[in-house]
């Protein structure tokens, strides 16, 4: 297998995208990410980073489960059809001018700041930390702009939940600029995708692992259909001849993700509207879209998983290339804060 990774183009604006790697990818990363990926790696200089160092700052209690998952993610990527020759998929922790990058960016924002960030506060509220906020995880937007500056990404894909991200980590470029005297890091765009966060199976707004309402990437055809029994549907649409509600009926909403053939659907649509169309035909309609996706992504993942050697060598190269670009990055950053002595 040939490991070497290169960037479609050299000369083409590069994107940085990348996953916390604490548990397989499911349905939800296909739609908002994934799918997106294999796209752009044909357009842009793509780097996916699996940001291991940004999963321990909520999971210092269980590191194994973040070690364990960097090779399945690795394996989950490889598998929907990232091509390591157009994509360099690196670890965030092996890449030490990362964190150094974070060091000096912190001097550079205010811990109110920090705390105003809408997404982190909604973060913060999810997991209950309240007052109890690890360290590393409130100068999160820190980490993620020294992961977006270090390989002067112009685009970063994220939802739109995501944005103010984007945001915090221009305005500590323009700052660092300002203070450099000249343009040494570029701004960045926040580049949403068309379909935005796919909801649970159970109705909830967000597909999480933690709320165990995905369908894994992975999944065996048993576990698919056993998933799709449990999809939400319309609570109200008690009798197959009644008319059904297609707003926050998920797998109505699951079928504009996945089904091919969009006219059929439409119809589908309005059949189930008028009444006359039982809840079980349209899952059945969801299931062999379903099995029709992630059969080939689970073939693939199967076959890689037999050398995992392989993609501890892809990962290896990934990061050194990854690391050369980050290097001159950081180079340029500490002469421009004076910190070159030698």
């Amino acid at each position: 297998m040939n490991l070497t990774t290169a960037p479609s183009s050299q000369n083409a604006p590069v994107i940085l995208t990348g996953d916390r790697p604490t548990g397989p990818l499911h349905l939800g990363h296909f739609v908002g990410s994934l799918r997106n990926r294999v796209a752009y790696q044909n357009t842009y200089k793509q780097f996916i980073m699996l940001a291991d160092a940004q999963a321990l700052t909520d999971n210092m209690d269980d590191t194994g489960k973040v070690h364990r998952n960097v090779v399945e993610v690795a394996l989950d990527y490889l598998a929907v059809g990232i091509d390591p020759q157009q994509s360099t998929i690196f670890i965030q922790s092996q890449i030490p001018e990362l964190a150094e990058l974070t060091f000096y960016y912190l001097n550079l924002v205010t811990v109110a700041r920090l705390e105003r960030n809408p997404t982190v506060k909604e973060e913060i509220r999810l997991r209950g930390f309240e007052r109890d906020i690890p360290a590393g995880f409130l100068t999160y937007p820190a980490s993620q702009a020294a992961d977006i500056t270090a390989f002067k990404a112009s685009l970063v894909p994220v939802g739109e939940d995501q944005i103010p991200m984007i945001e915090q980590t221009n305005e500590i470029v323009r700052r660092f600029n300002r203070l450099a005297g000249r343009d040494i890091l570029i701004e960045a765009k926040a580049l949403v995708p068309e379909i935005g966060r796919l909801p649970g199976i159970d109705g909830k707004a967000k597909m999480s692992k933690s709320l165990g309402n995905t369908i894994n990437l992975g999944a065996t055809s048993d576990e698919i259909r056993a998933a799709v029994k449990k999809v939400y549907t319309d609570p109200l649409h008690l009798k197959v001849e009644e008319p059904g509600h297609l707003e926050g009926n998920v797998a109505f909403l699951y079928l504009d993700a996945f089904d091919t053939d969009q006219a059929g659907l439409t119809e589908m649509k309005a059949h189930y509207v008028r009444g006359g169309l039982g809840d079980s035909i349209v899952k059945a309609r969801l299931e062999a879209c379903l099995q029709e996706l992630l059969a080939p992504i689970r073939l693939r993942r199967q076959e890689l998983e037999k050398d995992r050697g392989y993609i501890l060598d892809l990962l290896k190269k990934g990061t050194e290339q990854a690391r050369e670009v980050a290097a001159q990055t950081m180079a340029e950053v500490k002469a421009a804060l004076g910190l070159t002595y030698f």
